[in-house]
């Protein structure tokens, strides 16, 4: 959290914690409909989601990162070579996840096609 500051209103802000746990599947659709919000989540490492829509804030930190990748993927990794942190971001063109840390995509899921 100390990386980051709030861009929106925090939509978690108030909800207790047992009601705010991605483990729990009862909290998906609402994950899903957060994140359309622009801003990162913040999610303990148990779970809890302590904000949604919050700007990560870097230091000088340089991550290589594969052409095509922006902003996003590149707020994801640095905040991993700050932080012990794992980010996840997911590309908006192609719907491709990639987790990061340390400053390196260590897995990357492409999004399949649908069978009707």
């Amino acid at each position: 959290m100390e990386h980051s500051q709030q861009l929106t209103l925090n939509p978690f802000q108030g909800i207790s914690e047992s009601e705010r746990n991605v483990l729990d599947p009862k909290i998906r659709e609402a994950i899903k409909n957060f994140a359309v919000l622009d801003g990162a989540f913040v999610i303990r490492e148990d779970g809890v989601v302590l904000a949604a829509g919050r700007y990560l804030q870097v230091g000088e930190g340089k991550v290589e990162l594969p052409l095509g990748l922006g902003a996003r993927h590149a707020a994801a990794a640095a905040i991993t070579v700050e932080t012990s942190a794992v980010a996840i971001s997911v590309s908006q063109s192609s719907g491709t996840v990639r987790v990061w840390k340390g400053g390196q995509a260590v897995l990357e899921l492409q999004q399949v096609a649908r069978r009707s």
